[in-house]
Protein backbone atom coordinates (compact mmCIF):
# COMPACT_ATOMS: atom_id res chain seq x y z
CA UNK A 1 0.00 0.00 0.00
CA UNK A 2 1.10 3.58 -0.49
CA UNK A 3 2.14 6.00 2.49
CA UNK A 4 1.07 9.78 2.23
CA UNK A 5 4.86 10.37 1.24
CA UNK A 6 4.31 8.26 -1.72
CA UNK A 7 1.95 10.47 -3.17
CA UNK A 8 3.09 13.11 -5.49
CA UNK A 9 1.27 16.79 -4.54
CA UNK A 10 1.91 18.01 -8.24
CA UNK A 11 -0.20 14.80 -9.40
CA UNK A 12 -2.58 15.17 -6.98
CA UNK A 13 -3.20 19.37 -7.27
CA UNK A 14 -5.61 19.39 -9.53
CA UNK A 15 -7.88 17.03 -7.60
CA UNK A 16 -7.29 18.74 -3.92
CA UNK A 17 -10.89 19.91 -4.31
CA UNK A 18 -12.47 16.01 -4.39
CA UNK A 19 -9.85 14.87 -1.81
CA UNK A 20 -10.01 14.24 1.61
CA UNK A 21 -7.87 11.91 4.06
CA UNK A 22 -7.59 10.68 7.52
CA UNK A 23 -4.22 9.16 9.71
CA UNK A 24 -5.52 5.96 11.67
CA UNK A 25 -4.06 5.15 15.34
CA UNK A 26 -4.45 1.91 15.35
CA UNK A 27 -3.93 1.26 18.93
CA UNK A 28 -7.40 3.97 19.92
CA UNK A 29 -8.86 2.64 16.61
CA UNK A 30 -9.39 6.49 16.23
CA UNK A 31 -9.14 8.58 12.73
CA UNK A 32 -7.63 12.47 12.85
CA UNK A 33 -8.18 14.28 9.60
CA UNK A 34 -5.24 15.26 7.72
CA UNK A 35 -6.58 16.69 4.49
CA UNK A 36 -9.83 18.46 3.75
CA UNK A 37 -10.56 19.69 -0.07
CA UNK A 38 -12.35 22.70 -1.08
CA UNK A 39 -15.47 21.09 -1.54
CA UNK A 40 -15.69 19.07 1.66
CA UNK A 41 -15.04 22.39 3.49
CA UNK A 42 -17.71 24.04 2.00
CA UNK A 43 -20.61 21.03 2.51
CA UNK A 44 -18.52 20.78 5.95
CA UNK A 45 -18.78 24.76 6.39
CA UNK A 46 -15.02 24.50 7.53
CA UNK A 47 -11.81 22.84 7.71
CA UNK A 48 -11.65 19.78 9.63
CA UNK A 49 -8.24 19.13 9.49
CA UNK A 50 -7.11 18.12 12.88
CA UNK A 51 -10.48 17.23 13.91
CA UNK A 52 -11.26 13.27 15.13
CA UNK A 53 -13.93 11.64 13.25
CA UNK A 54 -15.98 11.44 16.13
CA UNK A 55 -16.38 14.66 16.47
CA UNK A 56 -17.31 15.58 12.31
CA UNK A 57 -20.30 13.13 12.55
CA UNK A 58 -23.38 12.68 14.00
CA UNK A 59 -23.16 9.62 16.01
CA UNK A 60 -25.33 7.65 13.95
CA UNK A 61 -23.28 8.71 10.90
CA UNK A 62 -19.97 8.17 12.59
CA UNK A 63 -20.72 4.47 13.60
CA UNK A 64 -21.01 4.13 9.46
CA UNK A 65 -18.26 6.27 8.83
CA UNK A 66 -15.70 4.82 11.30
CA UNK A 67 -16.58 1.18 10.59
CA UNK A 68 -15.98 1.43 7.08
CA UNK A 69 -12.77 3.05 7.42
CA UNK A 70 -11.42 0.46 9.40
CA UNK A 71 -12.03 -1.97 7.08
CA UNK A 72 -10.65 -0.47 4.64
CA UNK A 73 -7.43 0.26 7.02
CA UNK A 74 -7.62 -3.45 8.44
CA UNK A 75 -8.50 -6.28 5.66
CA UNK A 76 -7.42 -4.15 3.33
CA UNK A 77 -9.87 -2.90 0.82
CA UNK A 78 -10.41 -0.48 -1.13
CA UNK A 79 -14.15 1.26 -1.18
CA UNK A 80 -16.48 2.75 -3.71
CA UNK A 81 -20.08 4.00 -3.33
CA UNK A 82 -22.27 6.11 -5.88
CA UNK A 83 -25.30 7.50 -6.32
CA UNK A 84 -26.74 9.29 -2.65
CA UNK A 85 -23.38 10.33 -0.74
CA UNK A 86 -25.18 13.20 2.09
CA UNK A 87 -28.03 15.57 2.16
CA UNK A 88 -27.65 19.39 2.89
CA UNK A 89 -30.48 20.57 4.57
CA UNK A 90 -33.37 19.54 2.39
CA UNK A 91 -30.93 18.46 -1.19
CA UNK A 92 -30.06 15.34 -1.53
CA UNK A 93 -26.36 15.21 -3.35
CA UNK A 94 -25.27 12.49 -5.85
CA UNK A 95 -21.96 11.40 -6.74
CA UNK A 96 -19.16 8.91 -6.24
CA UNK A 97 -16.84 8.42 -3.45
CA UNK A 98 -13.67 6.33 -2.94
CA UNK A 99 -11.61 5.48 -0.23
CA UNK A 100 -8.38 3.64 -0.34
CA UNK A 101 -5.95 2.71 2.01
CA UNK A 102 -2.58 4.21 2.85
CA UNK A 103 0.21 2.33 5.24
CA UNK A 104 3.70 4.46 6.08
CA UNK A 105 5.12 1.11 6.31
CA UNK A 106 3.91 0.21 3.51
CA UNK A 107 2.51 -3.14 4.86
CA UNK A 108 0.20 -2.39 7.91
CA UNK A 109 -2.78 0.88 7.35
CA UNK A 110 -2.21 3.91 9.40
CA UNK A 111 -4.67 6.29 6.97
CA UNK A 112 -7.06 6.69 4.54
CA UNK A 113 -6.96 8.34 1.30
CA UNK A 114 -10.28 9.36 -0.09
CA UNK A 115 -12.16 11.04 -2.96
CA UNK A 116 -16.16 12.93 -3.26
CA UNK A 117 -17.15 13.79 -6.64
CA UNK A 118 -20.42 15.31 -7.32
CA UNK A 119 -21.88 17.96 -9.51
CA UNK A 120 -20.54 21.70 -7.64
CA UNK A 121 -24.18 23.37 -6.65
CA UNK A 122 -25.03 25.73 -3.51
CA UNK A 123 -25.79 23.89 -0.43
CA UNK A 124 -27.34 25.15 2.38
CA UNK A 125 -27.92 23.66 6.06
CA UNK A 126 -26.00 20.85 7.97
CA UNK A 127 -24.90 17.86 6.10
CA UNK A 128 -25.31 14.37 6.61
CA UNK A 129 -23.33 11.62 5.54
CA UNK A 130 -25.80 8.88 3.15
CA UNK A 131 -24.76 5.89 1.80
CA UNK A 132 -25.67 5.15 -1.78
CA UNK A 133 -24.61 1.94 -3.60
CA UNK A 134 -21.42 0.33 -1.68
CA UNK A 135 -18.74 -2.05 -3.54
CA UNK A 136 -15.82 -3.26 -1.73
CA UNK A 137 -13.03 -4.66 -3.13
CA UNK A 138 -10.01 -6.99 -1.86
CA UNK A 139 -6.51 -5.03 -1.80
Amino acid sequence: MPAWSDLSPSSLAPHFKRLWAFKYERASGEFTARLAGNRTMVGFGKSFRGTALKDIHPSHVFDLAQAHMTKVVTEPAAYYCSGKLFRAGTQIIEGERIILPLASDGRNGDGVLGATDFPPRPMEGSVELLLGQIEWFSI
